[in-house]
Parts: C-alpha cells; sequence; structure tokens
C-alpha cells in the first residue's frame, strides 16, 4: 500500500500522539564500519558459525584492502553494510558470509574455484550468483546489463539468498549514493525503481520495496520529493487533532470489546503519494488518505472480531472492503482492509491482521529464516515459488537476453486480479490479463490449442480483460495453434514467451522447407538434383557440413532456413554447391538430371517456387496488391522476411525491383489450391436503407465471402457511397464472376478491383 509506520502502541495502554513517533534511525557508516557492530547482531547464530563469518570477513577485507568508496571511505565498510542487513532478516551463515565477499570475484578478480576452496560450494554459488558478467563481451551496454541480471535472475530462482543479498546490496546502495554524479544517480535510481523494487514486492519484503521506492524518487524528482515532503509535515500538524480523536475512539472501543489488539499508525510515503497524484490527476489537497491505522491482533478469527468492532464504530465506505486473509496476494500478503468515514468525513484506511501475517507483510520471504515454528516457515518459504518457478519457464523459452528481461517486467506487476477455475481453483494474474493468460497459466499445452472462452458461462473474445471474481472457462482444440496477434494483448511473461517460441519454431520450421524447395529449384536449374539430407548418408552429410560452414553457418538446417529467410540467395549457394560437386567427381551420374527435360523453353526460372496457399508464415501475399491464383506474380526475398509475392503489375513490387533486383525470384501458382486467398474490392453504389443486406446477399450468393468491409463518413451524408471489401475468393475466375454478381444488384452502380 505504500505506508510507513509512524506510532506504535499496546493496549490498554495509552497511546501518545500519532506524529511524535519514528521508526528507529540507521547505524550510522561508523557503526557498519566495525565488524563487532555486525557480531551483535549475529546472536542468532551459534558460535561456529560466527567464526566461519569472521574468516569470510578477514578475507573480504584483504581482498578490498587499498579500495575506497566515491565517498572516500574504505570498500569493506559497504559488505559489512549489507551483510548487517541480511542479518537483520536472520539469514543463514553461508548467506552472511555471500554477503561480506559478494564483490570479491567482481572487484578484486578472486576465482570461483578459490572460494570454493575456502568456504565450500553453496558459498560461492551464491557469490557467483552475485557476479555481474563484465568479463565478457557484449556489443552494447545494454546487452550485458541483461544478460546479467538473467544471470542473477536464474541463480534467484534456484536459491532465493541470491536476491536477498542484492536487494540489501542495492539498499545500502542506495543509502549511500549522495557522493557520485548527478547523472549517474538518476540512472541507478531508475533501473531501482524499474527492476528491484518490484522484485521486493513480489517476494512480499514490503520494508525494503518501500524505501528502495522512496530513495528512488528522491533521487529521480528530487524538487517534487522535497515540495511533497514539506506539503506532508505541514498536513501532519494540521490533522494531529483528528488523528489523536480516531485513535482515542478506537482504543476505547476495542477496550469496551476486551480485545487486545496493538495499533499502529500508518503514513503513506512520498513516492506513492506522487505515484496517485500523477495516475489520478490529483492535487496534494485532493489525496485524502494520507494517514491511516494498523490493527494488530493475536489470532485470526479476531482479525473478523475486530473488524466488526470497527464498522460499530465508524460507516464503512462501500465497495472499499478487501479480504485478503481469505484470498491472499501473490506475494502472501494478508490482511483485512477497510475504509471508514471520519467524525469529520475524510475517509481513513484501517489494516487488521495478525502478528504473523504482520511480519509476512513486512519481511516476506525474509520471515521464513525469522520464524520459530517450522510450519510457519515452510509456509512462508512457498512465498514467490511460483513466480521463481516461471523465470526457469521462461528462460526455457526465451535465449536472447533482453526478451527475457522484457518478459520478467511484465510480471513484475504489483497489481493483481484474482479468478477461479470451473473447479473454483483461484489464480492470481496481473490487471489487464486475459483468457489467454489464464489459459496459459493452466498450462503451456491449454495456451497453445486455447480457441475460445467462456466467463462467468458466457462466450466472450480471447482479448477480454478479466476481472477478480470471474469464472474462466477455456476452449481447447486439437489442431489449433497460437495466434501472433494474442502478442498485443497478453500481460504475463509466461504467457507472452511460449507463443514467441511456438511461433519462432513454426517460423523456423517453415522456413527451412522452402529454403530446401527453393534450393532444390535453384540446383535444377544448374542441372543438378539436390544432394541426400539424410544423416545415414555420410557423404552426402559432409557434403552439406562443408557447403554450411562455407555459407558461415553451423549446420545445414541453419542453412536452409536463412535461404528461406531471404539472407542467403538460393541461386548463389546452388552454384557453390554445383562447384564442390563438380571437385568431387560427381557429375554427370550421381547428381544429373535428364538434360534433355530441361534443355527446352519450359525450363523453369532459377529459384523458381511454386505455390499452393499452404506454405505458412515464411510465405506472404502483399498487402499493397493482394494477388490471387491466376496473377502473373513474383516473388521478393526480403532480407530475414521470408518470401513476399506481389503482382508482376504491382508498382510497389516494381519498384523494389529496380533498387534490389537480385532478391527477385520467379513464383507461380500450383494447379491445385489448399485454401481461397483474398482480394480488395471497391463498390459504388446508391446510398439507401438496405444496401449493405444487398451487397452482401450478391457476395454470398457467388459463393464469396466478406472478410471486412469498411465505408469513409463522408459517403454516408452522400447520395452515392463508395464501399471498400475484403473477398475471399478461389482465383481470379471466381472475382469476375463475384464482381459480375455485384453489378446485377440494383442498388450498385459500379464494382471493380482495388490495384495499387
Amino acid at each position: 500500500m505504500g505506508f510507513r509506520s509512524f506510532a506504535v502502541a499496546r493496549l490498554p495502554a495509552a497511546l501518545t500522539g500519532l506524529s511524535g513517533l519514528r521508526p528507529a534511525p540507521e547505524p550510522t557508516e561508523a557503526e557498519a564500519a566495525s565488524f563487532d557492530a555486525l557480531v551483535h547482531r549475529l546472536a542468532y547464530l551459534p558460535k561456529s558459525d560466527i567464526k566461519r563469518i569472521r574468516e569470510a570477513y578477514r578475507f573480504a577485507d584483504e581482498a578490498h584492502l587499498g579500495q575506497f568508496r566515491a565517498s572516500g571511505e574504505p570498500y569493506i565498510t559497504h559488505p559489512i553494510a549489507v551483510a548487517g542487513i541480511c542479518a537483520e532478516w536472520r539469514l543463514d551463515a553461508q548467506a552472511i558470509m555471500a554477503a561480506l565477499m559478494h564483490d570479491a570475484m567482481e572487484d578484486c578478480g578472486i576465482t570461483k574455484t578459490e572460494l570454493i576452496e575456502r568456504f565450500e560450494a553453496p558459498t560461492a554459488e551464491l557469490v557467483d550468483g552475485l557476479t555481474k558478467l563484465d568479463k565478457l563481451q557484449f556489443s552494447t551496454k545494454e546487452e550485458s546489463q541483461a544478460e546479467s541480471f538473467r544471470k542473477m535472475l536464474l541463480a534467484m530462482a534456484r536459491d532465493v539468498r541470491v536476491i536477498l543479498i542484492k536487494l540489501a546490496d542495492r539498499l545500502h546502495n542506495m543509502r549511500t549514493m549522495q557522493a557520485m554524479a548527478p547523472d549517474k544517480r538518476r540512472r541507478i535510481a531508475r533501473e531501482t525503481l524499474d527492476i528491484y523494487a518490484p522484485i521486493a514486492h513480489r517476494l512480499g519484503l514490503n520494508q525494503i520495496y518501500r524505501e528502495l521506492q522512496e530513495l528512488s524518487f528522491s533521487f529521480i524528482n528530487p524538487w517534487r520529493h522535497a515540495a511533497l515532503a514539506k506539503a506532508i509535515g505541514k498536513a501532519r500538524g494540521n490533522r494531529r487533532d483528528l488523528v489523536s480523536r480516531i485513535e482515542r475512539d478506537v482504543v476505547k472501543s476495542f477496550a469496551e470489546a476486551g480485545i487486545k489488539v496493538e495499533i499502529q499508525g500508518r503514513e503513506k510515503t512520498l513516492f506513492s503519494i506522487y505515484k496517485k497524484m500523477k495516475d489520478k490527476h490529483l492535487s496534494f489537497a485532493q489525496v485524502s488518505d494520507i494517514f491511516g491505522f494498523r490493527i494488530v491482533v493475536d489470532e485470526l478469527p479476531t482479525c473478523y472480531l475486530s473488524l466488526g468492532v470497527l464498522h460499530q464504530l465508524y460507516k464503512p465506505q462501500p465497495g472499499r472492503f478487501k479480504d485478503y486473509i481469505a484470498i491472499p496476494k501473490p506475494n502472501g500478503y494478508q490482511s483485512l482492509h477497510t475504509t471508514l468515514v471520519s467524525p469529520l468525513g475524510t475517509p481513513v484506511e484501517f489494516q487488521v491482521r495478525t502478528e504473523a501475517m504482520h511480519l509476512v507483510a513486512e519481511k516476506g520471504v525474509a520471515a521464513h529464516w525469522m520464524y520459530k515454528s517450522r510450519s510457519d516457515a515452510q509456509a512462508t518459504q512457498q512465498l514467490g515459488a511460483h513466480w521463481l518457478q516461471s523465470l526457469i519457464d521462461i528462460q526455457d523459452e526465451t535465449r536472447d537476453a533482453n526478451e527475457f528481461l522484457e518478459h520478467v517486467k511484465i510480471d513484475l506487476f504489483p497489481d493483481a486480479v484474482y479468478v477461479f477455475t470451473p473447479k473454483s481453483k483461484i489464480m492470481a494474474l496481473p490487471k489487464g490479463a486475459t483468457p489467454v493468460d489464464f489459459a496459459y497459466a493452466i498450462h503451456s499445452d491449454v495456451g497453445d490449442h486455447c480457441v475460445a472462452a467462456q466467463i462467468n458461462g458466457e462466450p466472450v473474445p480471447l482479448r477480454t480483460e478479466l476481472r477478480s471474481g470471474d469464472v474462466i472457462e477455456i476452449v481447447t482444440a486439437a489442431g489449433a495453434r497460437p495466434n501472433p496477434a494474442w502478442l498485443s494483448f497478453v500481460r504475463t511473461g509466461r504467457a507472452r514467451s511460449k507463443i514467441r517460441h511456438f511461433l519462432k519454431n513454426l517460423e523456423q520450421d517453415e522456413s527451412r522447407e522452402l529454403g530446401e524447395k527453393m534450393l532444390a529449384q535453384a540446383l535444377r536449374a544448374e542441372g543438378l538434383a539436390l544432394p541426400s539430407l539424410d544423416d545415414d548418408d555420410n557423404e552426402a552429410a559432409q557434403l552439406w557440413q562443408q557447403l554450411a560452414r562455407w555459407a558461415g553457418n553451423r549446420h545445414v538446417d541453419e542453412l536452409l532456413v536463412e535461404v528461406g529467410l531471404g539472407r542467403k540467395i538460393a541461386t548463389i549457394v546452388a552454384k557453390k554447391l554445383a562447384r564442390m560437386l563438380a571437385e568431387q567427381g560427381q557429375r554427370p551420374d550421381a547428381v544429373m538430371l535428364s538434360m534433355g527435360r530441361f534443355a527446352s523453353d519450359d525450363a523453369p526460372a532459377q529459384g523458381q517456387v511454386t505455390l499452393d496457399g499452404s506454405e505458412g508464415a515464411s510465405v506472404r501475399l502483399a498487402p499493397c496488391c493482394r494477388p490471387i491464383p491466376g496473377d502473373e506474380i513474383k516473388g521478393y526475398l526480403g532480407r530475414g522476411e521470408g518470401l513476399m509475392v506481389h503482382t508482376a503489375e504491382c508498382q510497389v513490387g516494381r519498384r523494389l525491383f529496380q533498387r534490389d533486383a537480385e532478391h527477385w525470384i520467379a513464383v507461380n501458382w500450383a494447379d491445385e489450391l489448399t485454401r481461397s486467398f483474398e482480394a480488395g474490392v471497391a463498390v459504388l453504389l446508391n446510398n439507401g436503407k438496405g444496401v449493405l443486406a444487398q451487397v452482401a446477399q450478391a457476395v454470398s450468393s457467388a459463393e464469396a465471402d466478406i472478410t471486412h468491409i469498411s465505408m469513409s463518413d463522408e459517403s454516408q451524408a452522400r447520395e452515392t457511397a463508395e464501399m471498400s471489401l475484403l473477398l475471399s475468393v478461389r482465383d481470379r475466375l471466381h472475382l469476375a464472376d463475384v464482381l459480375r454478381t455485384l453489378k446485377r444488384s440494383p442498388s450498385v452502380l459500379r464494382a471493380w478491383r482495388i490495384k495499387p
């Protein structure tokens, strides 16, 4: 919620003014620099572990000897401070040791092998997971950063302690950034706000989440931060009487009910106020929920009893009650939220939770190490487990580091909707998620074969946004496959990565098939047949491998894909293959075709491709001219874009030919076609009632389908109107029949095919 605590009291003791108390101050840098100060925080660990941690400290101190921070302080002060933050979460000895040595590999040249020998493999793995990939060469800084994030997040998926240490590292860096240059401060703060703060929220580390947001805001927008801080100070003084009155009323009500509770005052953080003002276009005076209260009780049933006490004290605002105990947030957060109308008419939010819920709400996954109860610890360890597993799933589908980071950012959205499966299982999805996201959250096979969806028993489009409480049912079909259009509306990283992975594989398969076909036909023009692609044919396999190496590819499949995508010219590859065959003395018997067949005028053009409509994504019909069977056509192999087919008279195609003639190849239509094709048609008609129905009737009677229809706004006010149609037809003869049928319609003045 973006609140910070500003007062604590336990009933029935009297409460002091909420505005008068503050959280305990952070230790100073001088205190943090002392290992003895760290030892005091490690009292929860056995003496043998503390001895090992002291050894790690000495190792880190020696490794960083002579290194200084931007502030001029010895560098070792930073690892000690990071270890101190980890100690607040009561992390184990391995994590504290890794925190002390987290920069040793990156900055001091220490190897992983050396760490394994000194401190064993688990600690070395943690340090390695925290080490950037700066030693490798990347083409851009962004690529290097994305690859480092991927390494860290995958290490985190295997061991969550990696990200806890990294968050502690980032928190201390943010607390001590004043000595850096302003542009560097803003860059680091922006990265923190975009990546690290959302990760902290995803893992339930709300205390860290709020502080990282607040510090980032202060560095990115220092003037706005200062102005809001001043405004909050004034508001705190103006509302002191109201807060004190509410406080007294709440204390009295719980005392009369005989319920023992702890009351904490909450003040909204500056960043959350700024974000609300920006998102909802409000002035500071219009933000009413700056202050709130948290009620902490001993047992779960008391949460609901406390809610009754509060609703008897003040009137609740309708529609502002949320039960996150019955339906926890994805990061494990549990609490009852209700907004009440105060004596002065202003809304005040109350949160009600148990002490265990409060610990999880503030510490999230880090609370696992703080629990005394084994069962509670195991339950807390599951926080974020689903998301951590999804990181591995996304990595399996996505090899590009920037794309991986994009998917992870999508999954870091804090807002969620809660929906139900037909069997009443609750699922949490990001706000704005669709039935396709739901399908992939169930299983990748359900997503891949999704064809329709029902929400609350009613059929809906697959792009429909889900709302909390919806019951979703997915309809699948065995022959269905993901639609590229889904990428425009899915919201989860899992769905996006699965769809992209499927389409890439599909494109690769289709491009390989097209490349093989084009290379075979280019070889035919040389009077040769395509050598066997069977792995069992050792002689042919060696020939193909030699050709792939010549082309700069790792294997023959990659070469065929590049030919199919137009990155390699089939004719050039065929000529090289012909020379290789000649050098090996394989002409004429092994691969020579009957030359008599190709000596006539009917010889096919080099690289000619025959289209039957089943080519898939690697062959596309140009939208500028929309070729259909019967048209004279040509094929353009765009670099990396597959084969684009234009009509011979297309002006766009002619311009491309003049500019890039070597990428054009001959194509023709097959005798038997597997589908219908779209053609653009314009119709001029007398504007009047029922004309659209007459046009549709004419098209239908000619056994064609309308796939799209449009009419300009100006046409609707005139006596005549021009309508544009996309018709699904078999070929030119069928289109001519449709046009004749349209012209016989009483309302149609003229009908013609649209050409560029």
